[in-house]
């Protein structure tokens, strides 16, 4: 597939300079960073962003994640890979990047908070909400992996 859309890098540098930052911020978390790459494939899985799931699925391999857990990610509830840490950040990346469908109610977030402190759980909502915005542009501008 040819790409013709944009170069948004280009077209808007001020607001990639403000991402760039957010996306430095994600990357100095607290959380490790084989869970932060498994919320970054989880939502890319979702959104159906696949140079973000190529790109993240590389990142995750180099932080120490396993082929066999990565395979398994789109199954997580199944499988008895997951820790009840990450499933919690699972969770709750499903659960904000389906926002409009599952509306954060109390039930998911108790469930989520229990597993985080208040700087965890503030660090994986901005790993979930910054993927999410780059799923936006991996998928608005047809990014394709290389």
């Amino acid at each position: 597939m040819r790409n013709t859309r944009i170069n948004y890098y280009d077209a808007a540098p001020q607001a990639m300079k403000a991402m760039l930052g957010l996306e430095k911020a994600t990357s100095q978390s607290v959380l490790p960073a084989p869970l932060r790459e498994l919320v970054r494939i989880r939502a890319s899985q979702i959104n159906g962003c696949a140079y973000c799931i190529d790109l993240h699925t590389a990142d995750a391999l180099k932080a120490g994640e396993t082929p066999r857990r990565l395979m398994a990610l789109s199954a997580w509830k199944e499988t008895p890979f997951f820790d009840a840490r990450e499933r919690a950040a699972l969770l709750w990346t499903e659960t904000l990047t389906l926002v409009a469908q599952k509306h954060a109610p109390d039930e998911i977030y108790e469930d989520v908070a229990v597993h985080f402190n208040e700087q965890e759980l503030s660090e994986l909502t901005f790993v979930i909400a910054a993927i999410n915005a780059w799923n936006r542009f991996g998928v608005g501008f047809a990014m394709q992996p290389k």
